[in-house]
């Protein structure tokens, strides 16, 4: 059975009743697919082209749900580690397969929070989409399979164009049941994030 969920911390909140007027003003923020996500924990995952992705990811469900996310260890130094622990991130050691980032973002999910994850492990530069395959990581599969989960894919457009002053698009895409078999999990969801970019 799911715990319930905790509510967002003072870090979180103050970042996101600070930042809201931007993301949702200034660069008036869109939304799509939002009466698709689970009331319950889930993984979701995305594509990732800018450090600012969190926000068009995270604003849309402030200030009732809040986003767990796993943060490289190469951010974990002070002053950035307490502030990182008080936003909700949790620490992965990239390139290692690290189990103890995997069983904590199991036990977030089953506790009734959502993890996000980049199964690309890192951001997309220019023209990614056109000139070569990514590489997806299988850990949002294997963390929504562990913890009984759904894997929701989505998608965001307009980041890696913020001097601009670029709309921000964000579209949630159908949940589903990853199964036991995370690689054939992994390339659903990444057809079907690149399905709902192809929308925005």
């Amino acid at each position: 059975m799911m715990r319930r969920m905790t509510r967002p911390s003072g870090m979180y909140r103050f970042i996101g009743f600070a930042t809201w007027p931007l993301v949702r003003g200034l660069f008036r923020l869109e939304t799509r697919g939002l009466e698709r996500l689970p009331r319950g924990g889930f993984v979701l995952a995305a594509n990732h082209v800018s450090n600012f992705d969190p926000w068009p990811l995270g604003i849309p469900l402030f200030p009732h749900r809040w986003l767990r996310f796993m943060a490289k260890s190469e951010l974990y130094w002070w002053p950035f580690s307490p502030i990182l622990h008080a936003a909700g991130a949790f620490k992965v050691r990239r390139g290692e397969g690290d189990a103890e980032a995997i069983a904590k973002g199991v036990e977030l999910v089953r506790a009734g929070e959502i993890v996000v994850m980049f199964p690309e492990g890192t951001r997309r530069t220019k023209g990614l989409r056109k000139t070569r395959t990514a590489r997806p990581h299988s850990g949002a599969a294997r963390i929504a399979h562990l913890a009984g989960a759904p894997l929701v894919p989505a998608a965001i457009k307009g980041t890696d164009r913020l001097v601009r002053l670029a709309k921000l698009k964000v579209a949630y895409g159908e949940p589903f049941d990853p199964g036991d078999d995370a690689q054939a999990a992994t390339e659903r969801l990444m057809r079907e994030i690149d399905e709902l970019y192809d929308t925005l």
